[in-house]
């Protein structure tokens, strides 16, 4: 099987949970560091998935390499290759299906609850009606055509979408307790006003541990399911 290609554009926001779920199913992945200047491949041809990690960028920022991520995930959509974005990478997976990525009415920050929508099924057959997750955005997304909506929560309509084997994330299911911690020291100025949507820094790492743990049993469930994709694509193409 060819390595997945996961597309991390700022030093702190790498895969975290996703690498030892992969390692543990021991499926090949690639690390493409924009962050330090690697290029973006030309095409799809040594992949058998595409990743695209989060960053404090915006999609509609006029950087060089947002328009080649934005060409591959067109690619991968026209050979039906599974593409997973998380946070940014979301709105990457939006953008280049046509759809608008924007400023959200508010920053959401911190430990907050997602529900899923009527259509989540069959995706998110296994979880609540509703759960806790990780969120650091204050932009969002609206729905490509023909994509399935999955989750929302209270600040932001679009939490999550489907299409074909294309699974965009608004929200942080990779976290690890070292990236909570890392992400809040980092942030200090951002979370010292909290408000409804943005936690303070304390709320944020408080029970880092338990909170993480109950967040890889969510993250486990939508990555098995994209990861059959992923090995039913990849088997297709022997």
């Amino acid at each position: 099987m060819k390595p997945i290609y996961i597309f991390r554009h700022i030093t702190c926001e790498g895969p975290g949970y996703l690498s030892d779920f992969l390692e543990r199913h021991r499926v090949p992945y690639r690390l493409i560091a924009i962050d330090q200047g690697k290029c973006v491949p030309p095409d799809l041809s040594d992949t058998s998935a595409l990743v695209f990690m989060g960053g404090p960028m915006s999609v509609n920022d006029p950087l060089p390499w947002i328009n080649d991520e934005l060409r591959l995930i067109q690619q991968a959509r026209e050979q039906n290759m599974p593409v997973l974005g998380h946070c940014l990478g979301g709105q990457l997976i939006a953008k280049a299906m046509g759809a608008r990525v924007y400023a959200n009415g508010a920053q959401e920050i911190g430990w907050h609850p997602v529900e899923k929508t009527d259509a989540a099924s069959p995706w998110l057959a296994d979880l609540p009606a509703r759960f806790e997750v990780f969120h650091w955005h204050g932009e969002t997304f609206d729905l490509p055509a023909g994509a399935t909506p999955l989750l929302r929560s209270a600040y932001c309509e679009n939490q999550a979408f489907a299409l074909g084997s294309m699974l965009a994330l608004q929200c942080h299911v990779e976290m690890t307790a070292p990236m909570i911690v890392e992400w809040a020291e980092m942030n200090r100025e951002a979370l010292a006003v909290p408000s409804a949507s943005v936690q303070s820094r304390h709320a944020i790492t408080c029970d880092a541990d338990a909170r993480v743990k109950n967040l890889h049993a969510i993250a486990d469930v939508l990555y098995e399911r994209w990861l059959a994709s992923v090995l039913e694509h990849a088997a297709a193409r022997a």
